[in-house]
Parts: structure tokens; sequence; C-alpha cells
């Protein structure tokens, strides 16, 4: 019998999941099933209840169900608990595994992919939002001399901060405090839904100097507000989430069966240009 995986999320037209992992089960001449499941709010447990009973053997689970499939687990590993959210699920008989791959993709995106290490570096990570909650353990793992996270409501960067204290150099702060940070920071991460909405986030030009990297984690929009703002000050290396995107599919395929699919390929395929 074939096996069975999907994405959910809502709206889910857009994902490109199916195309992503039948491309990596062709790698390894594997037959596998992938589709979409519009989810219903409210009702992702019985829609999850009934994949499983189809014979699912995991499901990626994008917004706005990540915390559904929290509540839904009954195994998380430490990343999914600390975030407080799922993007993963692997099926065992009644065992249902959770993951939280995106900041492993994204890390693994900027560190090997781009070739920009994080370790003794000063990294600025823009919103406190569910992007953000899955890219901070893996950050800290990295090592990085500082990481300053801000966002908007001040009290939810510190609330998510509490969340990861002894996990590495954390620092939260609002967005009009970074105007007095003197220190360069050497990447800034867009972690914000604000390009989605074609918005800058209110982040000051400052923030960029210095900067080796800019990072939007929205991908296949071009430049990017936030990308647009960070060329004008100077920083020479711009990237989107498409990196993130394949790598965090790379982890859960590898979760799932065994085999790490050649990344590559694929990244090619759905990047489009910065213009």
């Amino acid at each position: 019998m074939t096996d069975k995986y999907a994405v959910i999320g809502n709206p889910i037209d857009f994902s490109k999941s199916p195309l992503i992992h039948q491309s990596f089960a062709a790698q390894f001449g594997h037959a596998i099933e992938y589709t979409r499941i519009l989810g219903e709010i409210g009702g992702f447990a019985a829609r999850i209840d009934r994949f499983r009973a189809e014979g699912a053997r995991g499901l990626n689970i994008t917004a706005p169900f990540k915390r559904d499939a929290f509540a839904y687990a009954t195994d998380l590993s430490e990343s999914a608990r600390r975030a407080g959210a799922v993007n993963c699920l692997k099926f065992e008989g009644a065992r249902v595994s959770a993951e939280n791959f995106d900041g492993v993709g994204l890390t693994r995106d900027i560190t090997v992919n781009l070739g920009v290490p994080m370790r003794g570096r000063r990294m600025l990570v823009l919103g406190a939002g569910g992007a953000a909650r899955g890219a901070l353990l893996p950050f800290l793992a990295e090592q990085p001399a500082e990481l300053v996270l801000v966002n908007r409501t001040l009290s939810k960067a510190a609330e998510l901060g509490a969340s990861f204290a002894g996990a590495g150099n954390l620092v939260v702060c609002g967005y009009a405090e970074l105007a007095d940070v003197t220190a360069p920071f050497d990447m800034v991460i867009n972690a914000t839904s604000a390009s989605l909405r074609g918005e800058l986030p209110p982040v000051p030009p400052s923030a960029f100097s210095g900067a080796a990297l800019a990072y939007e984690l929205a991908y296949a929009k071009g430049l990017t507000p936030f990308l647009g703002a960070a060329r004008a000050a100077g920083v020479a290396r711009l990237a989107d989430g498409v990196g993130m995107l394949v790598e965090q599919a790379a982890e859960a395929f590898l979760w799932w069966r065994g085999l790490r699919p050649d990344t590559a390929p694929m990244i090619g395929h759905l990047t489009v240009p910065l213009a």
C-alpha cells in the first residue's frame, strides 16, 4: 500500500509541500501519496483522526493549526515543547510524535546553503509569533554572541523569552529601543507577517548597519519592503524563505523515511528573483 502523507492548513491551495515531497520521494524511487487537506477551524482533531484511520504515516501542519497539532500530539520533542507549536507529526499506532522543523530548516538554509555562520554573531529577529517560536531554539543552539528578539508588543516578546530561558544569550525589546542599540547586528531576520501585507516592520535603518545578511521568512514575494529597506541600508546579501521551506520539508522527509533528500534542485526550482 502506498504510504500516505499530507499537509493541513486553511487556506492550503498555495502550499508547495506536495510538489516538494513528491520530488524528494522520486530521488529515492519511493512511491508516496501526498495531498493537501483544507482544515476546518475547530475541527483539527476529528479530521486528523479520519486521516490516520485511512492509514496515514505523517502530516505537515501550516497556519492556523500548529497549536492544534501541539495539543493533539502524544509525544513532543524539545523544540516543539518550547515553541508551543508543531509543524510535523508522525503516526505510529496510537503514538503521535511531534516536531517543529521550521527553525531547523531556517538555520540550515542560513548556515549551510548561504554559508553565513551564527556562532559568535549578533542576530536580530523581528517578530514574536509562531515563526520566531520555531526558530529560537535552533538559533540559540548555534551559540550566537547575542540574539535580540524585538516585537511591537513587548509583553509577548518577554513571554517568549521566558520560554527559552537558559537556552542561550537571548534579549527581548521593543522597536523603539532598537534606536538606542549601538553594536551592529551581523544578520537581521524578519519573522513577522508584515511582508504578506506589503508592509515594512517598524525597524530603524540603523539596525541594518554592518549586517552581512537580511533574511525574509516570506518566500516568492520578490523584493519585499523589508528586503528593500535592507538593500537601501547597504546590506549586500538578501534572501527569502524558499530555502527554509525546502529544508524544513527535507527534515520531515528524513524523520519519516530515514533518508535525507538533496534540496538544491527544489530550492533552485522555487526561487524567484528578488527584484
